[in-house]
């Protein structure tokens, strides 16, 4: 292999699950999770409601994440991030397309690109400019403090992603009942899939940095979800979670596998370190594992009817 095939972010022999330290690139995270936002927000204001917000979410796609088709009037388009050859491209069903490099550059500017290329399509969109579920946030016009672009990291967690979503993908196939995609939403900067009970749920609290009427559209209705983000400074690095809305009594008290899985109190749900997973002799295993179990005990002490809602004996 190349120089230069490592450098478009090909994986090297041993990385499947590449390594992501939180501290290696928290500039670069940073500003990408505001660049998803935007990206984002575009598909917010085109795509018609769906029911706990999933026409907003964004997909894993072979190169990156993607917009999927979006409606504008009569035409479609979408917007897709190349974590391979480093692009933004926009692509409408006319033909017509723009393609912006994804390299260093503040968040006011890249929001100025992209809005000028949408409007050089003719497909523009406005969008509410403060960034969501962020500390001290700064309408992307006005933030010239996030400017980092590392293409390696970049390419990395799209990899990470990747693996992930190859995984929950195959945990999702074994559920009858009510499931979300396997899609990253970026206000949290997660991936996530998400299982339903069918049964309606009592009003949500809310959660910091949203609307209280936004988290109970998403939480109007039993779940049992699971996930993984890059992490923050209690982690230090990916990890992966899972909790159950609302949580049945006895949940955070389960032995879930594998053995490198907790129940953080602070956060109200279960972790399992990335690190763990990838180098794990079987991480495929290990992460199945996960799932099923916080999945389970979610289900059994919430009183499901896992008999209806899974594909196969339960237990």
């Amino acid at each position: 292999m190349t120089e230069t095939e490592h450098a478009a972010g090909s994986p090297r022999a041993g990385e499947a699950w590449p390594s992501l330290p939180l501290d290696t690139w928290t500039d670069t995270y940073t500003t990408l999770h505001r660049w998803t936002q935007i990206v984002g927000k575009i598909r917010l204001a085109r795509a018609p409601m769906l029911n706990h917000w999933w026409q907003t979410t964004l997909y894993v796609t072979c190169r990156g994440l993607t917009t999927a088709p979006m409606p504008h009037g009569t035409r479609r388009f979408q917007i897709d991030f190349d974590f391979i050859d480093h692009r933004l491209l926009i692509q409408a069903d006319d033909g017509k397309h723009e393609s912006i490099p994804l390299a260093p550059c503040s968040v006011a500017d890249f929001h100025q690109e992209v809005m000028a290329r949408l409007r050089a399509l003719g497909l523009e969109t406005r969008i509410w400019t403060m960034p969501v579920e962020i500390e001290d946030p700064i309408p992307f016009e006005a933030d010239h403090t996030h400017a980092s672009y590392d293409p390696d990291h970049a390419n990395r967690c799209w990899r990470m992603l990747g693996q992930a979503a190859r995984v929950m993908q195959a945990f999702r196939g074994g559920f009858l009942g009510k499931a979300s995609p396997v899609h990253f939403f970026w206000g949290g900067f997660d991936l996530a899939v998400t299982r339903f009970s069918g049964r309606r749920a009592p009003l949500h609290p809310g959660v910091p940095g949203l609307a209280d009427w936004v988290t109970q559209e998403a939480y109007s209705h039993e779940v049992s979800s699971c996930g993984i983000w890059p992490g923050d400074a209690s982690t230090g690095g990916p990890a992966f979670y899972a909790y159950a809305y609302p949580e049945p009594p006895g949940f955070a008290e389960a032995r879930v596998r594998p053995d490198a899985a907790f129940y953080s109190r602070e956060k109200g749900e279960f972790l399992l370190p990335y690190d763990a997973v990838r180098r794990a002799a079987s991480p495929e295993g290990d992460l199945l594992a996960f799932f099923q179990d916080t999945y389970a005990t979610a289900a059994d002490l919430g009183r499901w009817d896992r008999d209806a809602l899974e594909r196969g004996p339960t237990g």
